[in-house]
């Protein structure tokens, strides 16, 4: 009797974390089930559940001691004279086809894939 009372305070006690984990800003995609940490089925999830909760209290709520999840970019407004905006423009980015006459012709790298229907 006094064991199924402890288990079933235990995961009333996970119920209430998660819960308040929604209140503090986590997102259900965020959250682990009772049962992934009640009966350590799913612990990456939990540890997920972990990382967010600091990511959360970093970067929502202001707290700037140690933390283990990863920190959310921020807005990084930039403004550029039109001068600058001008010269930018007659530069060729690396990914925009242009390669100074270099080409892959004649290479071969391994077999062919062959495609079945």
């Amino acid at each position: 009797w006094y064991q199924r009372r402890v288990r079933v305070k235990q995961m009333e006690n996970i119920e209430k974390f998660l819960t308040a984990c929604k209140g503090f800003g986590l997102k259900d995609g965020d959250l682990f089930q009772t049962a992934d940490l009640y009966e350590c089925q799913n612990m990456s999830q939990v540890l997920g559940t972990l990382y967010a909760c600091s990511t959360v209290a970093t970067s929502t709520h202001g707290y700037a001691g140690p933390c283990i999840g990863i920190k959310l970019a921020e807005q990084n407004v930039r403004e550029f004279d039109q001068a600058t905006i001008d010269a930018g423009k007659t530069i060729l980015g690396g990914q925009t086809g242009w390669n100074k006459g270099d080409s892959q012709t004649g290479m071969s790298m391994g077999k062919t894939r062959k495609v079945c229907d």
